[in-house]
């Protein structure tokens, strides 16, 4: 398991560059469109509504993209 900090400058940047307040969400979706545990927890934060189904047929897509040129 690995972490992934934005806590920092980034935030920081963020905030002054698009002038908002900015606050990291740690939404993970995997390339074959596994979700973690928290993933629902997590995107309540975020307003709007957020397909399941869709945001892992996007990550799917994606990978579906990249495969043929990496594997070439």
């Amino acid at each position: 398991m690995f972490t992934v900090s934005l806590n920092g400058p980034q935030i920081i940047i963020i905030q002054r560059i698009w002038n908002v307040k900015a606050k990291v969400v740690p939404v993970i979706i995997g390339a074959t469109g596994s979700i973690s545990k928290s993933y629902r927890k997590y995107v309540s934060n975020i307003p709007g509504n957020h397909a399941v189904k869709e945001l892992q047929k996007t990550a799917i897509l994606g990978t579906a993209h990249i495969l043929p040129k990496v594997l070439m």
